[in-house]
C-alpha cells in the first residue's frame, strides 16, 4: 500500500484528487504544500498530489516557488472538476449567513455568489479545515465553502450547491515522487516541465524561446518569478508539449543551456485527457 501526501485535511479537494488517482491507499494530511513535498523527499511517503492552478482563479500561490526546491520529479498531472458547496451548521439557512470561510482559491472561485448574497469572504488555510472550525463553533451566521465530502465528514448541511463562478471550474494537480519515472514515448502527447534562469545578456530569453520555435515545439505555459527579492533576477517556468527523449526537444534544450545560467528538468509525463 502506498502513502500519498496532500495539503489539507480529510474532505479537502486535494484529498479527493488522491482518492481518484490512487484508490484504497493511505492518505497523509499535511498543513502545507512544503510539508507534503518534504515527506516525499525524506522517504516517509511515496507521492504527493499538489494543486498548481485553477481554470478560473489562476495559479496556486507559492507552489511554483517550491517546485524547483523540492528535489522531486513530476510524474503525472490530473484535472479535476471542482464543485463548491456553501456549508453551515444544522438548522441554519442561507439567509442567516454573514460570512463564509475557505481557502483563498475557493473564495475567488465563488466570488460572484458571495457578492450576490452579501457574504463576507474569510480566508483560511484549507477548504475542509474551514469546516472543522464551523462545526466546532456552531455559529449559525458562519459558513464554509468546501466539498460535499467535507459536509458529510464534519456533519454540516449544504445550504447552496455548486456556487462556483463558472461551470467549467477545474483544478490541475501534479503528482510528484522522489525517483524519476519517465514513460516511453508511445506517440501520445507528453508534457515536459522546465525551470531556468537566463544569462544577463540582451535577447537571452528571446533566444531560449526561439530554440523551441525553430524545433517545432509548442510552449503551453510560460511564467516568471522574481528571485531573492531582486527585480532584475527572474526564474522562468515553462511547459512544452514534447517528450524529453525527442531529438527536437534535445536540440531546443541545447539552445536553452547555452543562454541560461542554470536549468532543471522537473519532469516528463503524459498529458491528461482533459488538456486541450
Amino acid at each position: 500500500m502506498q502513502k500519498i501526501a496532500y495539503q489539507g485535511v480529510a474532505g479537502a479537494y486535494s484529498h479527493i484528487a488522491c482518492l481518484e488517482l490512487f484508490p484504497n491507499q493511505e492518505y497523509v494530511a499535511c498543513d502545507t504544500f512544503e510539508t507534503a513535498m518534504e515527506l516525499v523527499n525524506n522517504g516517509l511517503v511515496d507521492k504527493a498530489v499538489i494543486p498548481v492552478e485553477n481554470s478560473n482563479a489562476g495559479r496556486v500561490s507559492d507552489v511554483h516557488f517550491l517546485l524547483p526546491k523540492a528535489g522531486l520529479h513530476i510524474i503525472g498531472e490530473h484535472f479535476m472538476r471542482i464543485e463548491h458547496q456553501l456549508l453551515g451548521v444544522k438548522g441554519t439557512t442561507l439567509e442567516n449567513i454573514v460570512s463564509a470561510a475557505s481557502h483563498p482559491q475557493a473564495l475567488a472561485q465563488c466570488s460572484n455568489f458571495l457578492k450576490r448574497h452579501n457574504i463576507k469572504a474569510v480566508s483560511r488555510i484549507d477548504t475542509a479545515k474551514s469546516c472543522e472550525k464551523i462545526a466546532l463553533e456552531q455559529d449559525k451566521s458562519k459558513a464554509a465553502i468546501a466539498s460535499k465530502m467535507a459536509a458529510q465528514i464534519y456533519g454540516l448541511d449544504v445550504l447552496a450547491s455548486n456556487i462556483e463562478n463558472a461551470d467549467n471550474n477545474t483544478t490541475r494537480f501534479l503528482i510528484m515522487q522522489k525517483d524519476e519515472e519517465v514513460l516511453r514515448d508511445d506517440g501520445d502527447k507528453f508534457i515536459t516541465s522546465i525551470v531556468f534562469t537566463t544569462k544577463h545578456i540582451p535577447a537571452a530569453l528571446y533566444k531560449v524561446l526561439g530554440g523551441f520555435a525553430t524545433n517545432g515545439i509548442n510552449i503551453s505555459k510560460l511564467e516568471s518569478y522574481l528571485l531573492n527579492g531582486k527585480f532584475f533576477s527572474a526564474q522562468f517556468y515553462i511547459e512544452v508539449e514534447k517528450h524529453i527523449d525527442s531529438k527536437a526537444l534535445q536540440y531546443a534544450l541545447a539552445e536553452l543551456k547555452f543562454f541560461s545560467e542554470e536549468f532543471q528538468i522537473l519532469g516528463c509525463y503524459k498529458a491528461h485527457k482533459l488538456r486541450g
